[in-house]
């Protein structure tokens, strides 16, 4: 793998290190001239997997009664939006790069509001399962596009300080679509819950159209067909660096989703909380996640090197991934909730500094390939969290032991991809050679 990034195709004439590759030009800066409804257009974008995932958590016993099919049946529309969210963005991003963000994003929000809509009205689980299959491919559009459009406009730490940004309104989904979902159900059925969402799509989709321009100029496409992209693939995995932040925050999503698939059942179940003090509890996390990804927009990006503030996030989920380790098997003896919460809470909110600035330092190598880059940061991250989540169940429901050891063993392992493969002390020489910018 080389160390320096891919290089770019041959019609835009400049390679990743060049700053007239990784500086946004003049028309794509005028674009955020819309500013606050950019920022919230993207913000939607990026919000609307998990307001599709987690608005019909609280639906799932009706959907069982309603269809008539048994439990682990109607758990495969979880699997199956999951898993179109993660396969679709391998196709949309690259076409993304080769037709520009609007027209393949407008496409997938178009298919996104069909297909929610047919997940209202299907009458069984296997038709459910496979309309659930096809919003997520389709709703993949949203995030994998947003991510190469903050490529498009920004660059540098002021890609970094965007990426805090959204989290403040993506990173509220996760909090607010499970009670969004739970109002629908007291005067509606688990159907009304798609209805909403495909209201909640009509309307996003609208806004795209009237209010998130063009931002990949004609210029700048990549021209090839199903070949090309794949070789830009390729070339993405080729570069080092690259690769080893890709890793790094799939390594570290993976930790975040070990915590969602295993706190319903270690919190309740094992530490005898109510099902309100979990919700209170998960709710505090992810207020915590967002706040310190606002510190790290606003006070740290620009003052201190990103790969500075990555590796103290990484060490931070490290020592609390430890911390949940040693409560889980006995070693201070018999602790109660509140301290295995705080360790929560702060595992959680590192992800703040974390996942911002893995996406970031990513997306600085490839200007020339936002769309493909962003399809792999988006896919690995996924699959290595659905790899990861279902092992925190492994030993039963007597123990939180699996889950604190996925949870160090992926925080481990994302440690090890950042100071292996990323090497942030190399990075630190060469951006001082003349006539190189790897970032950060």
């Amino acid at each position: 793998m080389s160390e320096r990034g891919p290089a770019a195709a041959p019609s835009q004439g400049s390679s990743p290190g060049s700053p007239s590759a990784s500086a946004p030009s003049a028309p794509l800066k005028a674009a955020r001239r819309t500013g606050l409804l950019v920022t919230f257009i993207l913000g939607g974008l990026t919000a609307l997997p998990p307001l599709s995932m987690d608005m019909y958590l609280p639906a799932l016993p009706q959907v069982t009664d309603a269809l008539h099919s048994p439990a682990a049946t109607i758990q495969l529309t979880l699997t199956a939006c999951l898993a179109g969210m993660a396969l679709g963005q391998l196709v949309i991003g690259p076409m993304s790069d080769r037709w520009g963000r609007r027209r393949p994003l407008l496409f997938g929000m178009a298919v996104y509001v069909l297909a929610t809509a047919l997940c209202a009205f299907a009458p069984s689980a296997e038709l459910l399962i496979s309309f659930r299959l096809l919003q997520g491919l389709a709703g993949s559009a949203g995030v994998v596009i947003a991510r190469a459009v903050v490529r498009d406009l920004y660059d540098g730490d002021e890609m970094a300080r965007f990426f805090s940004t959204l989290m403040l309104i993506s990173g509220a989904a996760p909090i607010v679509a499970p009670l969004i979902g739970g109002q629908v159900l007291r005067f509606s059925d688990w159907r009304g819950v798609f209805l909403v969402l495909t209201v909640v799509g009509a309307v996003l989709t609208l806004t795209v159209w009237r209010g998130l321009g063009e931002t990949l100029p004609p210029e700048r496409r990549h021209t090839g067909g199903v070949g090309s992209a794949l070789r830009t693939m390729r070339g993405l995995l080729g570069d080092r660096v690259f690769t080893g932040y890709t890793l790094t925050g799939g390594f570290a999503f993976a930790v975040l989703f070990s915590y969602i698939s295993a706190s319903p059942f270690v919190i309740q179940e094992i530490y005898g909380a109510s099902p309100q003090a979990f919700a209170l509890l998960f709710g505090l996390n992810s207020v915590g996640l967002i706040l310190v990804g606002q510190i790290n927009g606003k006070l740290l990006v620009g003052r201190v090197r990103l790969d500075k503030v990555l590796g103290l996030g990484l060490a931070v989920v490290f020592s609390a991934a430890v911390s949940l380790l040693l409560m889980s098997t006995g070693v201070f003896g018999e602790v109660g909730l509140a301290p295995v919460a705080a360790a929560l809470f702060v595992l959680m909110s590192a992800m703040g500094v974390v996942l911002p600035n893995t996406n970031a330092q990513a997306l600085m190598r490839t200007p020339h390939a936002a769309g493909s880059a962003s399809a792999l940061l988006g896919t690995s991250s996924f699959l290595i969290g659905a790899i990861a989540s279902p092992l925190v169940g492994i030993a039963g429901e007597d123990t939180a032991v699996p889950m604190a050891l996925v949870q160090l063993a992926c925080a481990v392992l994302s440690i090890s991809c950042f100071l292996g493969l990323c090497r942030p002390w190399r990075q630190r020489e060469a951006q001082a050679a003349p006539g190189r910018k790897i970032g950060g």
